[in-house]
C-alpha cells in the first residue's frame, strides 16, 4: 500500500467518514476535520492518517471535499489551492451549486490545482456498502487524474459535461425528489378522505402508465425532447383534470399547495393557446421565458 499515493480528505461527518471508509480500502489516506471525535473515530474504524490542520492536506495532489456547507467548502479551497502543486486536483463532493464550483474554480486556475465536481447520489449506506453513483463534471484532464479516487467511491460514474454539471445534475434530481414528495403526500391524504388505502395508492402509482412515471418515460423523454405535441392528451382536459383534483380536495378539506401550483400552469398554458395541443407542450412555456430550448424541435409557437 505504500506504492499508492496518499489521497487528501477533508471533512468526517457521516457522509465524509462512509467515504474515508472507501478510500482506505484502495490506499492511503490523510484526513481533517474541525471536530476531533469525528477525525478519532476515521482513524479508528478506517485506519487514516490524521492530519493536525487544512494545510496539511496538501501533501497530496488528490484532494477529496466532503463538507456541510459551500462557504466551508470555499474556505477550504481558499487555504488549499496555494499550497498544493500545480497539477493537483481537488474533487468537491458536497452538495453545492454549480456557481459555488465556479468560485470555487477561480481560486484554483489561479494556482494551476484541477478542480472536478463529483456529487454523491445516494446515501451514506450505499457510500459504506460501494453502491452509490457519482455525477461528475470537469475537465477530461482533471477527471483522468482522480479517476482512481471516483473508482474508489462508486461504481457507477455518470459524466455530464462541464464544470458544474455533476451538481447541477444532482440539485435538480434533489428538487424533484422533494417536489414529488409533496404531491404524494397530497396524494395520500386524497386518497385517505376518499377511501382509497395507501397500499392501492403505491401499487397504481407504481405502474409504468400511471402517473408518476409515464410523465418522465413519455412526455418528457418522447415528447418534450422531441418538441412533438401534436395529438396526444390535450392541455384543457389535463385542466378539467387538474380541477377535479382541487374539486375533490376541497369537497374532502384536504388542503393542496403543490397541485395547486401546478394548476396554475395549466390556467397560464390555456391563455397562451396551447388548448388543444399534447400537455406536455407546458415546457414550451419555460422555453420562452428562458430563451433556453428543452429541443431541437419546433416549440408550440410554431405549430
Amino acid at each position: 500500500m505504500t506504492d499508492i499515493p496518499t489521497v487528501s480528505l477533508c471533512g468526517l461527518g457521516n457522509m465524509g467518514h462512509a467515504v474515508a471508509g472507501r478510500l482506505a480500502a484502495v490506499g492511503p489516506v490523510l484526513g481533517f476535520d474541525l471536530d476531533p471525535d469525528r477525525l478519532a473515530a476515521a482513524v479508528d474504524e478506517h485506519g487514516i492518517t490524521p492530519a493536525s490542520d487544512v494545510r496539511e492536506l496538501a501533501e497530496s495532489s488528490l484532494v477529496v471535499l466532503s463538507l456541510p456547507t459551500p462557504q466551508s467548502s470555499l474556505h477550504v479551497v481558499s487555504t488549499l489551492a496555494p499550497a498544493l502543486g500545480d497539477g493537483s486536483v481537488i474533487v468537491e463532493t458536497s452538495t453545492v451549486n454549480p456557481q459555488d464550483i465556479a468560485h470555487q474554480n477561480e481560486l484554483c486556475t489561479t494556482y494551476g490545482v484541477g478542480l472536478i465536481d463529483a456529487a454523491i447520489l445516494s446515501g451514506v449506506a450505499q457510500m459504506a456498502q460501494g453502491t452509490s453513483t457519482l455525477l461528475v463534471g470537469g475537465a477530461d484532464e482533471h477527471i483522468e487524474k482522480a479517476s482512481r479516487v471516483l473508482d474508489a467511491l462508486a461504481p457507477t460514474v455518470k459524466r455530464f459535461g462541464a464544470l458544474g454539471s455533476g451538481m447541477a445534475a444532482k440539485v435538480i434530481n434533489n428538487a424533484v425528489a422533494h417536489a414529488v414528495m409533496v404531491i404524494l403526500v397530497e396524494a395520500g391524504a386524497l386518497a385517505s378522505a376518499t377511501g382509497v388505502e395507501a397500499q392501492a395508492l403505491v401499487d397504481l402509482l407504481s405502474g409504468p402508465d400511471a402517473g408518476l412515471t409515464r410523465p418522465l418515460t413519455y412526455r418528457f423523454a418522447e415528447r418534450i425532447m422531441n418538441g412533438d405535441y401534436a395529438g396526444g392528451m390535450p392541455t384543457d382536459a389535463a385542466r378539467k383534470d387538474s380541477t377535479l383534483a382541487l374539486t375533490l380536495a376541497q369537497e374532502t378539506g384536504v388542503p393542496l399547495f403543490a397541485t395547486q401550483a401546478a394548476h396554475t400552469v395549466y390556467e397560464l398554458a390555456m391563455s397562451e393557446g396551447l388548448g388543444r395541443l399534447d400537455y406536455s407542450s407546458i415546457a414550451t412555456l419555460w422555453e420562452r421565458w428562458t430563451d433556453r430550448p428543452m429541443s431541437a424541435k419546433p416549440t408550440a409557437e410554431d405549430h
